[in-house]
């Protein structure tokens, strides 16, 4: 049985963010835990946050074994661009693209 958790308009781009996804994608859950807590970059922080939530939904489900569960889809999609202004030289300025993700983990029985 399925069990998903999803969080949107992350500030973070979704391909940096993708780079940490692929890292866990298909792997148990407490195995992709620890590899999540020794990633170096931002977005695995963010990603330890959505597990946690998926395997807190699993507890809620009285018939899911929660030690037998993997990853079985984790999606980034790209959310809204914020565009802010940065002033450069001679009266001009350019854009600055704060970019925001939407994240989807499926976690399922094996």
């Amino acid at each position: 049985m399925e069990v998903r958790a999803r969080l949107k308009f992350v500030r973070g781009a979704p391909r940096k963010a993708q780079l940490v996804a692929d890292l866990i994608r298909g792997k148990g859950s407490g195995e992709a835990l620890n590899i999540l807590n020794f990633t170096k970059k931002a977005a695995a922080k963010i990603l330890v946050k959505v597990l946690k939530s998926a395997l807190a939904n699993a507890t809620q489900k009285k018939t899911i074994d929660v030690d037998r569960l993997y990853i079985k889809k984790v999606t980034i999609d790209q959310g809204p661009t914020m565009k802010r202004f940065q002033p450069r030289a001679l009266g001009r300025a350019t854009t600055i693209r704060k970019r925001t993700s939407h994240i989807t983990l499926v976690l399922d029985e094996e």
